[in-house]
């Protein structure tokens, strides 16, 4: 089992910044790739930005590129999310989540975390 928290949400005006962070316990944290989805209210949840395992590589959603980093940092066994240029429209429960390969279905979820984004 693997056990995920995420943290750092909160209320910011659009054009402002936040930065998540997920931790990770239980099993070896660099086992896993890394992603970051979202849903908003009334939505389904979608595909934010996936981080591999050493950090080498990164994917993003094409709504975030350009505004979002996720990177991560084994030692610590967390995953972070760098949120810029917020608009109003990521507003959304961001969730972390842990899977074994790139195209495998998440194996863990975190509890999520709610950023709200203000006009």
């Amino acid at each position: 089992q693997v056990q995920l928290v995420e943290r750092g949400g909160g209320l910011v005006q659009a054009g402002g910044s936040l930065r998540l962070s997920c931790v990770a316990s239980g099993r070896t944290f660099s086992d896993y790739v890394m992603s970051w989805f979202r849903q908003a209210p009334g939505k389904e949840r979608e595909f934010v930005a996936r981080i591999t395992w050493t950090g080498s590589a990164t994917y993003y959603a094409d709504s975030v590129k350009d505004r979002f980093t996720t990177s991560r940092d084994n030692a610590k066994n967390t995953v972070y999310l760098q949120m810029n240029s917020l608009k109003p429209e990521d507003t959304a429960v961001y969730y972390c989540a842990a899977q074994t390969s790139l195209t495998a279905t998440p194996n863990y979820w975190g509890q999520g975390t709610q950023v709200t984004v203000s006009s």
